[in-house]
């Protein structure tokens, strides 16, 4: 019988094009390939790009070169897909260029450069499909696009409008996951709160039941399948606010992750983003009144076209105001197509470097004084990492996203597994982690 094909796959930029990825892997296993861990072992590479920043691009263009040089037969797929030119003019000999989450179109393109040896086999596959994350967390992307038109943001002409998934579908994969031991679900898309608005909130079925395609019911009926559920990228519309309860109720995680891109009225107009930064101050200490455990993580970007040291100054005092718990942040960089690129006052190089690095000073200060009143309770912690020599394990709490927040270092980890969720008393913190012990099983 002849040998399986091996694909290899590099997978690049954020969460949304790793679930592409996952889903890329699913059709072709189900087809019959297999999957090399190297370049040698394959015999084609898909490398699945970002294109969101020039920076981005960049990295996507060279890791296209490098699985040209390893290997030599290369389908690119993702984000810079949109821009074949580029790629073709870079890199002549790529096999085949796709857009993003056009599945479809790298399968066929996968069948033409090495052809299944045989018809789809569909118990290759476990219900819950392949995926590229530790097996007890899943993220779950509820919808492509975004209907938003931010200056500094080309990703509605990469990815479109929205397009929200039928909320069972939504439900019936994370049944699925959850089943297979998944104990985190994140829930991601360009503009989750905006999820069901393309499709009038439609509902369909879900075990018997008409389930509207609404926020706050799809994050609930999530709330109920026992694991743990994490929101990204939610932009704070008013209908948020009702989620805010379903977190004090322990159904939804208490952790938002926001966008908010800065403070500053004049800033936030110039970057077509809502601007009432005092309203959005009110609100926030309402949801903590409601769930006083609310983390909130955002990011920022310095040196927008037209930022004043003014402008920047009341975005320092608005973080530590709002108390964000995690803070990412990022120095404006000029996007291909982004009307942003055409606005007056461009901000130094150095004065970006500079004010990032106030900020983050500010961000460092806010986490920790936030952390430090974590000390002496009892959490939960999800297990991601054991490092037995050390005696050591690395978890994350119900206040930290994989990959981008902080983490717990537990001591005493004798006996403790990758994916496991235990409760640890916190004994100190730091700038970005906490540190705690497991508590002893009666």
């Amino acid at each position: 019988m002849a040998r399986a094909p091996k694909i290899g796959l590099v997978s690049l930029g954020c969460p949304k094009a790793l679930v592409d990825s996952e889903r890329i892997l699913t059709t072709l296993r189900a087809q019959g390939y297999t999957f090399s861990p190297d370049y040698d072992g394959a015999d084609v590479v898909i490398v699945n790009t970002c294109g969101f920043l020039d920076s981005a691009k960049a990295e996507s263009l060279d890791a296209i070169g490098e699985a040209l040089n390893e290997n030599g037969r290369v389908i690119v797929t993702g984000c810079l897909g949109v821009e074949e030119k580029l790629i073709r003019d870079t890199h002549p000999k790529v096999l085949a260029v796709t857009g993003p989450h056009q599945y479809e179109a790298v399968v066929n393109a996968v069948h033409a450069a090495v052809p299944p040896v045989h018809d789809p086999k569909l118990d290759l596959v476990p219900p819950q499909g392949l995926r590229l994350t530790p097996r007890h967390y899943a993220y779950l992307k509820i919808s492509e696009g975004c209907n938003n038109r931010c200056s500094f943001c080309i990703i509605p002409s990469i990815r479109g409008d929205l397009v929200s998934r039928p909320v069972a579908s939504v439900l019936y994969e994370a049944e699925r996951l959850v089943k297979a031991g998944t104990k985190e679900l994140l829930v991601i898309s360009q503009d989750t709160s905006a999820y069901g608005v393309d499709l009038k909130y439609a509902t369909s079925k879900f075990h018997g039941r008409d389930v509207p395609a609404k926020f706050y019911e799809l994050s609930k009926e999530l709330g109920d399948l026992g694991a743990w559920v994490r929101l990204h990228y939610v932009y704070p519309y008013p209908h948020v606010d009702a989620v805010i309860a379903l977190m004090a109720e322990g159904k939804v995680l208490p952790y938002l992750d926001i966008p908010f891109q800065h403070a500053s009225p004049s800033v936030l107009k110039a970057m077509r983003r809502p601007a009432n930064q005092e309203k959005t101050l009110d609100r926030i200490k309402s949801w903590r009144r409601t769930c006083p455990e609310l983390a909130i993580r955002s990011t920022f970007i310095v040196g927008f076209p037209g930022e004043t040291e003014e402008d920047f100054e009341m975005l320092l005092d608005w973080i530590e105001e709002a108390g964000i718990d995690r803070t990412g942040c990022f120095e404006f960089e000029p996007v291909g197509g982004a009307k942003a690129n055409d606005l007056p006052g461009a901000v130094p190089d150095e004065v970006k470097t500079e004010r990032w690095e106030r900020l983050m000073e500010v961000a460092r200060d806010v986490s920790a004084a936030r952390l430090a009143q974590k000390v002496g309770q009892t959490i939960e912690v999800l297990v991601d990492d054991v490092r037995p020599a050390d005696n050591v394990a690395i978890g994350r709490s119900k206040w930290d996203a994989p990959e981008v927040d902080g983490t717990v270092i537990l001591s005493d980890a004798g006996g403790i597994a990758p994916g496991q969720m235990l409760s640890a008393i916190v004994t100190d913190s730091d700038e970005y982690d906490l540190y705690a012990r497991p508590v002893a099983a009666n």
